[in-house]
């Protein structure tokens, strides 16, 4: 399969995606991503794919479309990707965010791993495999979506809320945030296939005292309660909570280390795995981090009222323990409420699906070994995952042992090996064949 014109075309398309503007500042801000969704629908439409952009509001678009597989009576297959992208400062940037430039092997932007290479790779595998006349064993539906770097409000949500019937049949579906390799030698690698999410609770804390001047006693200081309810809770040592997916990773991680695995220290597998201990690290326990603190109009007043803001994250299975914990830390004079609240999920690491991704991974790298993972932040599956669809993070691509590629997520100088990008079009490729 090496060589076929679907590697050439992922290059290409993950360029031009990078290129089109689809920035999301959140509460609805930015240029949406109608532009992007239209050249989507233009480049599933010149293999003879018709699809629907839907936009829940002004320019803020999702493209679907369905594929009839050849066993249309088979339960029907998602793959989803997200259009949008995270701001960036360019002044900070060795290539422009938005050239799409190819350096050093690499395409370089805002998107190259979060996750326009996804997109790119879908488009990549479907155009080919249409101008071959060769379509899956099952229905696919493709979802390429809005606003999921603000929680999906204008995208999967509202899709899966209004738009319900785009999903009829489905009962799996891959996306973004696995698939990826971590090098454990020259011929030794784990390709991390995410089977769970953590939940999201990014809470606004507000504390009311009494007002006064800064020269006086007053031991009703809004913002001394405040900044002691955000410490506690930005210092707490939350437990260890070893979910299925989580210690089946470390069980996994540690037979293919060749180290035997202690329950009690989970941590010294993870240390072993360089800058993805991170992100692993950050799925051993749940987190509350404190990120915005806002009080006060002058420096003598003591204000009424002070307000933070937390990144709040709970494992699956835990997200009752989570928030008792996080009401005790708070104390009686400090509230509560929720910016943004999402549910957890997890599903089993068995069954054909999970065998189809294996299997394409092996064929293409002799060397691979698939493991489950749970995700420290959250993607659009949360939403979809409301329609019973049982989905997995599975964008592959086998990447250099000296790329930090967990920090390319919102980071400086995103970019992704253009091997990497044609080595996941094959595996993509093989993988339809088998789900």
């Amino acid at each position: 399969m090496t060589g076929f014109d679907g590697e050439d075309d992922v290059v290409e398309l993950c360029r031009d995606l990078i290129r089109i503007d689809s920035t999301n500042a959140g509460d609805n801000a930015g240029p949406g991503e109608r532009v992007a969704a239209e050249y989507v629908a233009e480049k599933l439409s010149e293999v003879g794919v018709e699809s629907r952009i839907l936009e829940s509001d002004t320019r803020r678009a999702s493209v679907v479309a369905r594929i009839e597989g050849t066993d249309p009576g088979r339960d029907a297959l998602l793959l989803h990707g997200h259009l949008d992208v995270v701001p960036f400062n360019a002044d900070d940037w060795t290539h422009h965010p938005m050239s799409g430039e190819i350096a050093d092997g690499c395409v370089w932007g805002r998107g190259a791993v979060d996750m326009k290479d996804m997109d790119a790779m879908i488009l990549a595998v479907v155009r080919r495999r249409l101008r071959e006349g060769r379509r899956p064993p099952r229905d696919v539906v493709l979802a390429f979506t809005a606003d999921e770097e603000a929680g999906g409000r204008y995208g999967a949500q509202w899709l899966a809320q209004e738009h319900a019937e785009v999903f009829e049949g489905c009962t799996e579906a891959i996306g973004e945030v696995g698939g990826f390799s971590v090098s454990l030698g020259q011929d030794k690698r784990l390709y991390l296939i995410e089977a769970a999410e953590k939940g999201i609770a990014w809470m606004r804390l507000t504390a009311r005292g009494r007002a006064g001047h800064g020269s006086m006693l007053n031991a009703e200081n809004a913002v001394t309660e405040l900044a002691e309810a955000m410490a506690r809770l930005g210092r707490y040592e939350w437990p260890v909570r070893l979910t299925p997916t989580v210690r089946a990773f470390l069980e996994e991680t540690s037979a293919a280390l060749e180290i035997e695995f202690d329950p009690e220290r989970p941590e010294a597998t993870v240390a072993k795995l360089g800058p993805l201990a991170r992100m692993i690290g950050a799925v051993l326990r749940n987190t509350t981090n404190p990120t915005m603190l806002e009080s006060g109009y002058k420096a003598n007043v003591i204000p009424q009222t002070a307000t933070g803001h937390v990144d709040g994250r709970f494992l699956p299975g835990y997200e009752e323990e989570f928030f008792a914990t996080v009401d005790e830390l708070l104390g009686p004079n400090v509230t509560r409420e929720f910016v943004y609240h999402d549910i957890a999920v997890e599903t089993g690491f068995d069954g054909p699906l999970v065998r189809a991704m294996a299997e394409a991974l092996e064929a293409e790298d002799p060397g691979a070994r698939a493991v489950p993972y749970t995700l420290s932040g959250g993607t659009d599956l949360k939403a979809f995952s409301r329609l019973g669809i049982r989905g997995f993070g599975f964008a592959p691509l086998k990447l250099p042992a000296d790329l930090d590629f967990s920090g390319m997520f919102h980071g400086v100088d995103e970019r992704v090996p253009v091997d990497s990008l044609r080595f996941g079009v094959r595996v993509l490729d093989r993988f339809l064949d088998h789900s």
